[in-house]
């Protein structure tokens, strides 16, 4: 069937049969008229056609004019309008420029520059916004095997790689950690920022990666850094108390589409949620990482180099929930502010301060930067790491998940309100026992004589003094935790040993009264015997436990 391509002279445009041989530029010139046909839908709309159905010719197209796997295109189209995710498709299909920068800690920027010239190297300054970056147009020499190179004057490095450290602004004398440092650009760029002065940490997971790192540092003259291998999620167990920390998360790559093609096929909607199930975790140790009492910093500033919004806005989002920080501007004059709200999703309103970058409008990889202030360092009741994978409900959704739970939360502490109510009512009456018990003690020490030892021996109408009697009930030194010498019956005084039980008058009874004694423990209205009070108040903390426990599920 004949394509209807010219559509100046037609009031709609309709759907046509795909042939399987078809030749690309065809299927290319159908993507930009489906477009335009979306630009202005109601009059251009063939009949009985619904939007979604030229959306769906759409990404079946495009996925396979530039190579795209469809799950990747149904994402991109749903983050960008039609006209601007073919922009950002054909920019992915063009080379980034060749950006350098300059190693302050062994030159300066216009030295190098003019060094590199004299090699027949076509520069530029990168831009307003950085100081050290150069781009590189040609050269009839290696970039990457120049003397200047060599000696550690310069580093390969994205212009979009500058942004995290420019957010970061590391002062000299401060104490900061590279989370996932490998293979040291950025590292290099927060030591050459920090003048070599105060201390720095890079770490990676990989072992192997930390070569081209330990590389990287020798040459370009690095002597304030301290090389890691521990994963990130563990780290706040090794190293705490930083000024500054810098997370260049694990990503999907979804900005670096030009550098990295593999990932039009490779990655999935899934590798998408792992990934940012990995980067929540990254992010709270991060943030546990940095002391919220620094004079100067108290800062972590996350970045990806992905455009999805559920490795960026979404990460940012839970890491604001669940620990004590706030978001900053990002202190970068260039760059779109992040997404408070996509698709049935809604994010604090302070995540429009974090920085989007895009290459079909600023020339560089996709890259996102958040920059966080930590205002304290005691954890809070949301500082808990459940429920990771919750984020992007919809605040109906969200709403009827609280309810339940709190349904659930009610009737639990329903029940064990009634537990404990009845544990603090057999508490008192214990209580109430035992004072009448210790009544009884006492009365049954006055009843009993204490012995009466005479200073001088005693004589034919010499008595005793009474002074002794004081001396001798001091020497008697009653404990009423020791066993006592048995009176009547051959029972114990002590309530702990047995207690009063037996004959005579030391034991009381029972009587009829509801937890009166029986041989010296109360009892329950049945004659039963009561638990312990510490036995008592263990039961009751482990219905807290329980009730806890259920809150949380």
């Amino acid at each position: 069937t004949e394509l209807q391509l010219n559509l100046k002279n037609q009031s709609t445009f309709a759907l046509d049969d795909v042939d399987d041989g078809e030749d690309a530029g065809d299927v290319y010139q159908r993507v930009k008229d489906i477009i335009e046909v979306l630009a202005q839908f109601k009059e251009r709309r063939e009949q009985h056609r619904s939007r979604s159905e030229y959306i769906d010719q759409l990404t079946t197209d495009m996925a396979s004019y530039f190579g795209y796997n469809r799950e990747l295109m149904v994402l991109f189209l749903q983050m960008f309008s039609p006209a601007e995710c073919l922009e950002f498709i054909e920019a992915n299909e063009q080379p980034r420029p060749l950006v350098i920068r300059a190693n302050t800690l062994k030159t300066r920027r216009r030295d190098l520059a003019q060094a590199l010239i004299q090699r027949g190297v076509n520069l530029d300054p990168l831009a307003k916004w950085s100081k050290v970056g150069l781009k590189i147009y040609d050269s009839p020499v290696p970039i990457g095997a120049t003397p200047e190179y060599l000696a550690g004057h310069y580093m390969l490095q994205s212009a979009s790689s500058f942004g995290p450290v420019l957010s970061l602004a590391p002062e000299p004398n401060e104490r900061i950690l590279d989370m996932c440092a490998a293979p040291g650009g950025k590292t290099t760029y927060v030591a050459q920022l920090m003048r070599n002065s105060g201390s720095l940490v890079a770490n990676d997971l990989k072992k192997q990666r930390l070569k081209a790192t330990v590389a990287n540092l020798h040459r370009l003259g690095v002597k304030n850094c301290a090389v890691a291998n521990y994963d990130g999620r563990k780290l706040p167990a090794v190293f705490t108390g930083f000024d500054r920390v810098l997370l260049d998360a694990p990503c999907t790559g979804m900005g670096v589409i030009a550098r990295d093609p593999s990932i039009k096929t490779q990655k999935t909607e899934k590798d998408v949620h792992r990934l940012a199930h990995l980067q929540k975790e990254l992010l709270l140790a991060a943030i546990d990482a940095v002391d919220a009492k620094s004079a100067s910093g108290g800062v972590v500033v996350y970045s990806t180099c992905s455009v999805m919004v559920e490795e960026n806005e979404a990460v940012v989002d839970y890491a604001l929930r669940k620990r004590a920080v706030k978001l900053v501007d990002a202190g970068l004059e260039h760059g779109k502010p992040g997404f408070t709200r996509y698709q049935q999703q809604r994010f604090h309103p302070s995540v429009g301060l974090t920085r989007r970058f895009y290459p079909h409008v600023h020339n560089m990889d996709g890259f996102f930067v958040a920059k966080f202030k930590k205002y304290a360092n005691a954890l809070t009741h949301r500082d808990t790491d459940d429920n990771i994978e919750d984020d992007g409900l919809s605040k109906r959704a969200k709403r009827k998940l609280q309810a339940a739970n709190q349904q659930a939360s009610d009737n639990v502490q329903a029940n064990v309100d009634e537990d404990l109510s009845a544990a603090s009512e057999d508490e008192e009456e214990a209580q109430g026992s035992s004072s009448e018990e210790e009544a009884d003690d006492e009365s049954e020490e006055e009843a009993v004589a204490p012995p009466v030892v005479a200073t001088k021996p005693a004589s034919k109408g010499n008595k005793a003094t009474s002074t002794a009697a004081p001396k001798a009930q001091e020497a008697r030194a009653p404990n009423k935790f020791a066993s006592k010498k048995p009176q009547k019956g051959g029972k114990p005084f002590n309530k702990f040993q047995g207690g009063k039980s037996g004959g005579g008058t030391t034991a009381k009874s029972g009587g009829g009264r509801p937890g009166g004694f029986t041989g010296g423990r109360a009892t329950t209205a049945t004659g039963e015997p009561k638990p312990p009070k510490q036995k008592r108040f263990m039961d009751n903390k482990m219905a807290q436990v329980r009730m806890q426990k259920r809150q949380k599920k």
